[in-house]
């Protein structure tokens, strides 16, 4: 995908990867990035950085997203790139058991990590269909592909992204939609809080968001499906496949030797 003169749309884009990719996408020439937010005034904060549009909008609703999809096409006439970004992070919690974490964080990472992605790809596709082209990123995680040690609701969810962002590419692909699903380890974000080495995910260390727009801007100029920020995951997730039991038992390593992170 080329960049320059594109429409471009970045749901949690008022700060951490999502800020860093709005600026990233201003810089490689995209003629408007939208920068959509929780938070109306961190978004509008990133889009007078980049000349944009910002919304103020939570992507748990999907009527709130889909009109803006349709304010953005009707005024830009299409979406080139959705970047499908927001997502939360929470922990298990005591007594740190793969059920701690209550039924209502479970719900919120699922409509979260896997129907705002629903809802995003169900408003742009009818405008990408009718064009033949469209891009869709969706911000999953290497958790998604291999695990988060002490947040099970965040891992089930982030596997479920994946899944869903498979069944676009394989559904799609035809129609001439591109789909790419990007799964870092640690980044130095606030959702990685008061963890300064980024705990379990931080053991091939902590990167920056900026870090994380270069590999995406790589991914997107190679079309990859997997945009790997950090390039050990593509091992990791080999060893998961070769040997499934020995991969399971090096994880449960990994979380004796960091106690009972919360990340």
């Amino acid at each position: 995908m080329q960049l320059e003169g594109s429409v471009v749309v970045v749901t949690g884009g008022g700060n951490g990867i999502g800020k860093a990719l709005c600026a990233r996408f201003h810089r490689e020439g995209a003629s408007k990035v939208i920068v959509a937010d929780l938070k109306l005034g961190d978004a509008e904060a990133v889009a007078a950085t980049v000349a944009g549009d910002a919304y103020g909008l939570d992507v748990r609703e999907e009527a709130a997203l889909k009109s803006m999809v349709d304010e953005v096409e009707a005024r830009y006439g299409r979406i080139d790139l959705f970047c499908s970004n927001a997502g939360i992070i929470a922990g298990d919690g005591e007594p740190w058991w793969a059920t701690s974490a209550s039924n209502a964080t479970w719900q919120a990472m699922w409509d979260i990590h896997v129907m705002a992605h629903v809802y995003a790809a169900r408003a742009c596709l009818p405008g990408m269909i009718a064009r033949g082209e469209g891009y869709l990123l969706n911000t999953v995680s290497a958790a998604g592909l291999l695990n988060q040690v002490g947040d099970a609701a965040y891992s089930t969810t982030k596997h479920a992204a994946i899944g869903f962002a498979e069944a676009l590419a394989i559904t799609h692909g035809d129609d001439g939609i591109k789909v790419s699903a990007l799964c870092p380890q640690a980044v130095a974000t606030q959702m990685i809080g008061s963890v300064e080495d980024g705990g379990t995910a931080g053991v091939d260390g902590v990167i920056s968001p900026e870090d994380v727009a270069q590999a995406v801007v790589d991914g997107l100029a190679a079309e990859r499906f997997l945009i790997l920020p950090h390039p050990q995951v593509a091992d990791y997730r080999a060893h998961k496949a070769a040997n499934y039991d020995r991969w399971l038992g090096g994880m449960r390593k990994l979380r004796r030797r960091f106690g009972h992170p919360n990340l």
